[in-house]
């Protein structure tokens, strides 16, 4: 008889040599979802392997200190009043912010975080967490 090890989407057969002097035919097939291999030139066996969905998250937000940051500066250049409320879901168009304003925004951030943003990505950030977590992709960058 053979022993049959499964591992991941990988078959392997060995003989137990002390039972039999025969060598398998076997076919090691990896990423598939069925595999046919056979045991000592006498049958098939047939193995169907399931796939596993696996489910990560990567999550890549910034630090707080970084969207207060951001925060201050959208207040500042949109001249928002202090008590208006301005965190990492605000939208700059939702605080009336048009596209001069934005422009004005990221070169604010530029200015204060030492970096440069590339102008297409100047121009996908739409909220205050988008622009926080670009910086710190652009800090991280940099290291």
């Amino acid at each position: 008889m053979a022993a049959n090890a499964l591992t991941g989407a990988s078959i392997s057969m060995r003989p137990l040599l002390s039972q039999l002097n025969q060598t398998p035919a076997c076919s090691l097939i990896s990423g598939s979802s069925s595999v046919l291999a056979s045991s000592f030139g006498k049958r098939n066996v047939s193995f169907s392997l399931r796939s596993r969905s696996i489910r990560l998250t990567v999550s890549c937000a910034a630090k707080q200190e970084t969207v207060d940051k951001v925060c201050a500066i959208v207040k500042k250049q949109l001249a928002l009043p202090d008590d208006s409320t301005v965190n990492g879901e605000s939208k700059f168009s939702a605080l009336g912010a048009d596209s001069l304003d934005t422009v004005e925004i990221v070169m604010g951030l530029e200015e204060e975080f030492g970096i440069s943003v590339e102008e297409d990505s100047a121009q996908s950030i739409t909220t205050v967490q988008e622009a926080a977590d670009l910086i710190e992709e652009i800090i991280q960058k940099k290291c």
